[in-house]
């Protein structure tokens, strides 16, 4: 709470979500908002709220409407937010679509349109926030990445691939900043959360959109993933797994012992597939007996 209460965050994505979950949070710590997304009336409503449930005055939180595609318009969104604080100390990149379809179905253009939202666009924006956090030698750049960064999943090598991009390019990015020890490189690795990131996949061409995203409830509530996320920024913690068993558990396993991870993968990616195919979540609980 004293950590965030006063700071300056940036956060993209902020519509819905993770990202507006993160929004409400950090305004009831007293946080000072600038709030990203490409639907202006949604992000209106967000701060709506936001001054319904805390002290922040209209002027505390800056409504900007952003496309991270158009990486063209990243320098000014980034003064912008300068203008009116004088100063960005948490950047949180939010923003991005997740992906449900099979490699051997998806078209080529799906792989670029990812790669151009969920990757360059993060990094594009980043640039931009940093050289300002270089020169007042401090700040926090927060990448809401996923556990589909650390390991693989069908119907998500997309997705999977723009994460696991993420990844590598915070972990270089953090060894070129060791002259500047108070600018924290923070990734935060949900694994399945109740939010509308379903809702608003990639399938197997762009102009589809998934018929069912069927019951999230078994998935971990998207407050609890925001307040560890805020727990995770506060503390500067390099890399956070944020996620219910059994999912939790398979990253461990991913990251120590891979061959058996593989196995079982192999094991889970055909329940994940049926489970798509028969229209119910991919992501729904392994462990659920057959009815």
């Amino acid at each position: 709470e004293h950590e965030l209460r006063g700071k300056v965050v940036w956060v993209t994505g902020a519509s819905s979500g993770i990202g507006e979950e993160l929004t409400y949070q950090l305004a009831k710590l007293g946080a000072l908002l600038a709030i990203s997304a490409r639907r202006e009336d949604e992000l209106q409503r967000v701060k709506k709220k936001c001054l319904q449930i805390s002290s922040l005055t209209e002027n505390d939180i800056l409504v900007l409407r952003l496309d991270l595609t158009d990486r063209s318009s990243h320098e000014a969104a980034t003064n912008s937010v300068l203008k009116h604080f004088g100063k960005i100390d948490v950047l949180v990149n939010n923003g991005g679509r997740s992906q449900r379809s099979l490699f051997v179905d998806t078209n080529l253009d799906v792989y670029n349109a990812i790669i151009e939202l969920n990757y360059l666009g993060t990094i594009s924006l980043t640039k931009y926030v940093l050289n300002h956090m270089i020169q007042r030698k401090k700040g926090k750049i927060v990448t809401v990445s996923s556990v589909m960064g650390i390991m693989g999943a069908p119907l998500a090598t997309g997705y999977c691939a723009s994460k696991h991009a993420l990844q590598g390019f915070f972990n270089s990015l953090r060894t070129e900043l060791t002259d500047y020890p108070e600018i924290s490189i923070i990734q935060i690795c949900p694994g399945p959360v109740q939010s509308q990131i379903i809702q608003n996949v990639f399938t197997e061409n762009l102009a589809k959109s998934l018929e069912n995203s069927g019951d999230q409830s078994h998935k971990m509530p998207t407050d609890r993933c925001a307040r560890l996320t805020l727990v995770s920024v506060a503390n500067d913690v390099k890399e956070a797994w944020i996620s219910d068993h059994p999912y939790l558990a398979v990253c461990y396993l991913w990251q120590y012992a891979p061959t058996w991870a593989w196995w079982l993968m192999n094991r889970m990616g055909k329940r994940r597939i049926q489970n798509f195919k028969s229209g119910i979540d991919a992501d729904a609980s392994y462990s659920r007996k057959k009815k």
